[in-house]
Protein backbone atom coordinates (compact mmCIF):
# COMPACT_ATOMS: atom_id res chain seq x y z
CA UNK A 1 0.00 0.00 0.00
CA UNK A 2 1.46 3.30 -0.54
CA UNK A 3 2.80 5.82 2.09
CA UNK A 4 -0.58 8.62 2.87
CA UNK A 5 0.33 11.74 4.76
CA UNK A 6 -2.35 13.37 7.19
CA UNK A 7 -2.97 16.91 6.77
CA UNK A 8 -2.37 17.04 3.07
CA UNK A 9 -4.63 17.92 0.26
CA UNK A 10 -4.79 14.94 -2.50
CA UNK A 11 -6.47 15.07 -5.91
CA UNK A 12 -8.15 12.64 -8.61
CA UNK A 13 -4.98 12.95 -10.89
CA UNK A 14 -2.41 11.68 -8.14
CA UNK A 15 -1.20 15.52 -7.01
CA UNK A 16 -0.76 16.90 -2.95
CA UNK A 17 -1.02 20.42 -1.79
CA UNK A 18 0.48 20.85 1.99
CA UNK A 19 -0.95 23.92 2.65
CA UNK A 20 1.53 27.02 5.06
CA UNK A 21 0.12 30.23 5.21
CA UNK A 22 -0.63 31.25 1.81
CA UNK A 23 1.59 29.02 0.45
CA UNK A 24 0.98 25.66 -1.59
CA UNK A 25 3.72 22.85 -1.62
CA UNK A 26 2.29 21.21 -4.95
CA UNK A 27 3.75 17.32 -5.54
CA UNK A 28 2.86 14.21 -6.71
CA UNK A 29 1.68 11.10 -4.39
CA UNK A 30 3.26 8.56 -3.36
CA UNK A 31 0.98 6.47 -5.20
CA UNK A 32 2.13 8.12 -8.24
CA UNK A 33 5.59 7.79 -7.76
CA UNK A 34 5.16 4.39 -7.57
CA UNK A 35 2.68 3.85 -10.79
CA UNK A 36 5.68 5.75 -12.48
CA UNK A 37 8.75 3.46 -11.67
CA UNK A 38 12.04 5.52 -11.97
CA UNK A 39 11.84 9.25 -12.25
CA UNK A 40 14.65 10.59 -14.70
CA UNK A 41 13.26 14.12 -15.81
CA UNK A 42 10.96 16.39 -14.13
CA UNK A 43 9.45 19.56 -16.26
CA UNK A 44 8.44 22.32 -13.67
CA UNK A 45 7.05 25.69 -14.82
CA UNK A 46 9.14 28.99 -14.35
CA UNK A 47 8.91 31.00 -10.94
CA UNK A 48 6.14 33.69 -12.18
CA UNK A 49 4.41 31.09 -13.86
CA UNK A 50 0.62 30.90 -13.01
CA UNK A 51 -0.99 27.75 -12.64
CA UNK A 52 -4.33 27.02 -11.94
CA UNK A 53 -6.34 24.27 -10.27
CA UNK A 54 -7.20 21.47 -13.37
CA UNK A 55 -4.52 22.51 -15.45
CA UNK A 56 -1.39 20.74 -16.61
CA UNK A 57 1.60 22.75 -15.11
CA UNK A 58 4.50 20.24 -16.13
CA UNK A 59 5.07 16.50 -16.33
CA UNK A 60 7.17 13.46 -14.74
CA UNK A 61 9.03 11.15 -17.21
CA UNK A 62 10.12 7.83 -16.12
CA UNK A 63 11.94 4.79 -17.84
CA UNK A 64 8.37 3.21 -18.52
CA UNK A 65 5.86 6.41 -19.06
CA UNK A 66 5.17 10.25 -19.00
CA UNK A 67 2.91 12.03 -16.49
CA UNK A 68 1.50 15.40 -16.80
CA UNK A 69 1.42 17.32 -13.48
CA UNK A 70 -1.90 18.54 -13.00
CA UNK A 71 -1.85 21.41 -10.46
CA UNK A 72 -4.41 21.12 -7.59
CA UNK A 73 -4.63 24.29 -6.85
CA UNK A 74 -4.24 28.05 -8.62
CA UNK A 75 -2.16 30.20 -8.11
CA UNK A 76 1.74 31.79 -8.71
CA UNK A 77 4.70 30.22 -8.96
CA UNK A 78 7.23 31.43 -6.00
CA UNK A 79 9.63 28.27 -6.25
CA UNK A 80 10.63 25.42 -7.74
CA UNK A 81 12.28 22.60 -6.22
CA UNK A 82 15.55 22.90 -8.27
CA UNK A 83 17.05 19.72 -6.89
CA UNK A 84 14.34 17.71 -9.03
CA UNK A 85 16.58 19.22 -11.68
CA UNK A 86 19.96 17.00 -11.06
CA UNK A 87 18.13 14.44 -9.26
CA UNK A 88 14.32 13.42 -10.50
CA UNK A 89 15.06 10.45 -8.86
CA UNK A 90 14.28 11.97 -5.07
CA UNK A 91 10.47 11.60 -5.66
CA UNK A 92 10.91 7.71 -5.86
CA UNK A 93 13.03 7.85 -2.89
CA UNK A 94 10.17 10.39 -0.81
CA UNK A 95 7.38 11.60 -2.96
CA UNK A 96 6.34 13.65 0.05
CA UNK A 97 9.10 14.96 1.00
CA UNK A 98 10.24 16.55 -2.54
CA UNK A 99 7.63 18.83 -3.92
CA UNK A 100 7.94 20.11 -7.38
CA UNK A 101 6.31 23.65 -6.74
CA UNK A 102 5.72 26.73 -4.19
CA UNK A 103 2.95 28.64 -5.45
CA UNK A 104 1.29 31.75 -3.55
CA UNK A 105 -2.66 30.40 -3.49
CA UNK A 106 -4.85 32.81 -5.04
CA UNK A 107 -8.38 30.81 -3.55
CA UNK A 108 -8.08 28.65 -0.93
CA UNK A 109 -11.73 27.67 -1.29
CA UNK A 110 -10.30 25.36 -4.04
CA UNK A 111 -9.37 23.04 -1.32
CA UNK A 112 -12.84 22.46 -0.53
CA UNK A 113 -12.77 20.64 -3.94
CA UNK A 114 -9.97 17.91 -2.57
CA UNK A 115 -9.87 15.02 -0.55
CA UNK A 116 -8.15 14.60 2.19
CA UNK A 117 -6.04 11.78 3.42
CA UNK A 118 -8.96 9.53 4.10
CA UNK A 119 -10.88 10.62 1.01
CA UNK A 120 -7.65 9.72 -1.03
CA UNK A 121 -6.84 6.19 0.54
CA UNK A 122 -10.50 4.94 -0.73
CA UNK A 123 -9.70 6.45 -3.72
CA UNK A 124 -6.43 4.60 -4.41
CA UNK A 125 -8.14 1.54 -3.37
CA UNK A 126 -10.72 1.46 -5.96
Amino acid sequence: MAKIEEGLYYSESHEYVRVEGDFGFVGITDYAQNALGNVVYVDMPDVDDEVNAGEEFGAVESVKAASDLISPVSGTVVEVNEALEDEPELLNNDAFANWIIKVELTDKAELDDLMDAEAYKEFCEK
